[in-house]
């Protein structure tokens, strides 16, 4: 079975309607378990969170707070777009206490023109009997029953968490049938992303059809290329004009998280004129936390002047600066000229089949068995670690259970010891590989 593609919930608010709060009751540790990502913002943008076995990524759209009533409501436009363009669901908070205000209708207008699902929920409803009258008034904003919770005091959080989660898609629909590769373009703005795909689009051999995004705005782009079919999902849409820089990060990675959501393959363009930065790291590691395979498109490689050692001085620094996935795949490539792109197809499907793969049971224990002949595994206070017996329990990524007599023994460097010698014997090149350790105590052997 492979990883199901989480549906992204957005929340999208006022300033001080209590967006945070509600983002980390949410992401709090009585209903979800989170993880931060290496790299990213302070602030957490995202976060993924799970409730009564429905797994989602919950984005926070906030960002700057605004003083002056006008900007308010422009942040909130910007913030209701981002939404409407990611999300599957869409949390529109509001606030019991400062009672229906101007924006919130000028905004529920938008939200209910997107014909994404929208769930109203009013927030700071302490006591439900006291403020029951106030819930009401949001009745106008006609986007259907507001939802009164308390996100400070945890009031009311299961209840909205049903209604959003009916919304979300039914598994095992559509989505699971579709046997195409997903591919989703990523990477800072102006990197190419756009000319990339416009160039894979371009070849004559190409034809293309646009399919309107499934339940979402974007639109991902049908190829045919040598009689196979892809499915791009491009994160470069919309510029916008006069944004502040943070905020323009935020909407990137928002975007990101999105696409990635969705797609097995993560393609990041680098620009190679301007070198891999902290910020392709970021990117990266949303790909690589949700154990998608990735490739490493280094982008605009006819305008870099080489020598002999050009290639081999870029593949070094990426390598160094995305150490934690010393699996990608790199590739030169320009979009302008056209510059190996037949080879990105290629390296698409290698990827593509090195994260559906599964290796039987019999041949990983053979590794495994002579992977610690060769190197003894650690033992700590006259206690070694025993490994029994692995296993692959899913694909998309790769995902393995190890039995052991003590979890503590199992050092991470072992275990990516023993990812190494199943690399070298199957290659998987291009995707993550996910290891669980569990223990087995000797008497059930």
């Amino acid at each position: 079975m492979a990883e199901r593609k989480k549906p992204v919930v957005a929340v999208v608010g006022r300033p001080n309607v209590g967006k945070s709060t509600l983002f980390n009751a949410l992401a709090g540790e009585n209903i979800s378990i989170v993880k931060d990502t290496p790299g990213i913002t302070r602030d957490r943008i995202y976060a993924d969170a799970s409730w009564l076995g429905h797994n989602f990524t919950l984005i926070d759209t906030g960002g700057i707070e605004p003083d002056s009533k006008d900007v308010i409501l422009s942040q909130m436009r910007a913030q209701a777009e981002i939404a409407m363009e990611t999300a599957d669901v869409i949390i529109f908070l509001v606030d019991v206490r400062q009672g229906l205000v101007d924006a919130d209708s000028k905004v529920a207008d938008m939200l209910r023109r997107s014909r994404k699902p929208v769930v109203l929920v009013v927030n700071k409803v302490d006591d439900f009997n006291k403020y029951m009258a106030d819930v009401y008034e949001f009745y106008n904003l006609g986007i259907g029953d507001p939802h009164p919770v308390s996100a400070v005091n945890r009031l009311g959080l299961g209840d909205m968490l049903e209604v959003v989660a009916a919304h979300f898609p039914e598994s095992g629909g559509e989505e699971e049938e579709d046997e195409r590769p997903k591919v989703a373009i990523v990477g800072k703005p102006n990197v190419g992303k756009s000319s990339l795909i416009n160039k894979l689009l371009g070849e004559d051999r190409l034809i293309v059809s646009d399919i309107a995004g499934t339940t979402r705005d974007a639109v991902d782009t049908e190829v045919t290329f040598q009689g196979k079919e892809y499915v791009f999902i491009d994160t470069a849409g919309l510029r916008r004009k006069n944004k502040v820089k943070e905020d323009l990060e935020r909407y990137m990675i928002i975007r990101t998280v999105s696409a990635v959501e969705r797609a097995d393959i993560a393609v990041l363009v680098i620009d190679a004129t301007e070198g891999v930065t902290e910020q392709d790291a970021k990117i990266a590691g949303i790909a690589h936390e949700r154990g998608k395979a990735v490739i490493i498109a280094i982008n605009k490689w006819d305008a870099v002047e080489k020598d002999d050692k050009t290639i081999y001085r870029v593949t070094e620094k990426v390598r160094n600066t995305l150490s934690f996935m010393p699996y990608a795949e790199i590739l030169f490539v320009s979009a302008a000229t056209g510059q190996r792109l037949q080879k990105l197809f290629e390296t698409i499907d290698m990827v593509s089949e090195n994260h559906a793969m599964r290796v039987a049971t019999g041949v990983l224990n053979e590794i495994l068995a002579e992977a610690v002949a060769m190197q003894q595994p650690p033992s700590d206070k006259g206690k070694r670690l025993r490994l029994y017996y692995i296993t692959q329990v899913s694909v998309k990524p790769p995902t393995f259970v190890i039995f052991v007599n003590d979890k503590d023994l199992m050092h991470f460097s072992y275990t990516r010891y023993i990812e190494n010698q199943i690399r070298e014997t199957f290659g998987f090149r291009g995707t993550p590989l996910r290891f669980f350790i569990r223990e087995r105590n000797e008497k059930e052997q």
